[in-house]
């Protein structure tokens, strides 16, 4: 059995940008560029950063919602990257997201028991339809919910069990992994607090993988065991997740969790200076992508771009330097 149920290898994911009266490509939107990543089975993978840094697409890019431009997806040891028609429908029937926002992710006009049963008979997971409604119902009692539910639409319910049914319906087909896109965000802290303490219950039952996507870091650091850091499209640290936040690495990281409130009014704790504006991801600067934005850039930085490597063990970021950021000083990185 592999250690690592999913793996990413050079993915890239570029949007062009057409223009004129041909519609020539004058540009790329470089959403993804060059992200490897590995999940081991059974974790809970987070990805996390600022909105627009290009979480939702490789999420999306993985899923094959959205085709890569270039490299690698190996799921459960198989590539993943070119499957078509049949091969790649088998595949899906493992491989489910729950989206950030369950009103638009499930059809206004179609009852709970329509879109859990549905997923089933496309997939063939079940030889009737009787089958079909015995296990619709046994799903809407796995995520806390009545079986009377079953005959309503969405519009009749909150947003939480609005969320509960969306993850129900991701587990009509039997998955072993889920991408979950920002599943709490919309929701308020109580019904949040309520839908992590579910997702980790079906997880242990179930024997599930995730790679759980959000900003909000003290739901990551509540949820994942390992989580990497996003900036402009790359990876720019990862590692275990009690380690990130003790101990970070990368400057774009220690801003992140600088600017986590505390929750004593009485402490207060400095905010790691972050400089400027995001660059755009149509003209991403040369050298390291965060330099514009970095108080420790230095005129390597500004040519060369970084490589990730591993300052510590099972700790990898993307920088030139290994920064202490208690005495504010660095040390360059040997790369191997």
């Amino acid at each position: 059995m592999d250690e690592y149920f999913l793996q990413t290898d050079g993915l890239f994911k570029w949007f062009p940008i057409r223009g004129g009266m041909l519609s020539r490509t004058k540009n790329f939107v470089r959403a993804v560029d060059g992200v490897s990543l590995a999940v081991k089975r059974g974790e809970t993978f987070g990805l996390v950063g600022e909105s627009g840094c290009g979480k939702t697409t490789l999420g999306r890019t993985i899923m094959r919602l959205t085709e890569p431009s270039k490299g690698s997806i190996t799921f459960d040891g198989e590539n993943i990257s070119r499957l078509r028609g049949k091969n790649l429908r088998l595949v899906r029937r493992k491989m489910q997201m729950v989206f950030q926002d369950p009103y638009a992710s499930l059809d206004p006009r179609q009852s709970v028991r329509s879109a859990l049963t549905e997923p089933m008979k496309i997939h063939r997971t079940v030889s009737s339809n009787r089958d079909a409604n015995k296990r619709a119902e046994e799903l809407i009692e796995l995520v806390g919910l009545n079986p009377d539910h079953l005959a309503r639409f969405p519009h009749e319910f909150s947003g939480g069990q609005r969320q509960r049914i969306a993850i129900a319906v991701t587990l009509a087909v039997n998955p072993s992994f889920i991408v979950l896109d920002e599943p709490t965000s919309s929701l308020d802290v109580s019904v949040q607090a309520q839908i992590l303490k579910l997702l980790k219950e079906i997880q242990n039952e179930m024997g599930l993988t995730y790679v759980f996507i959000s900003h909000n870091l003290a739901v990551i650091r509540q949820m994942c065991a390992r989580t990497a850091v996003m900036y402009l499209g790359r990876i720019v640290e990862l590692a275990d997740t009690s380690r990130l936040f003790e101990n970070p690495k990368h400057p774009y990281t220690k801003a992140l969790l600088s600017s986590v409130p505390l929750p004593d009014p009485t402490k207060r704790k400095q905010l790691a200076p972050l400089e400027g504006d995001v660059p755009s991801p149509v003209n991403i600067p040369n050298g390291c992508r965060f330099k514009t934005r970095c108080s420790y850039a230095t005129d390597k930085c500004a040519n060369t771009p970084p490589p990730l490597v591993e300052v510590e063990r099972n700790h990898w970021a993307e920088c030139h330097y290994d920064i202490d950021f208690n005495t504010k000083t660095q040390r360059e990185v040997s790369v191997v």
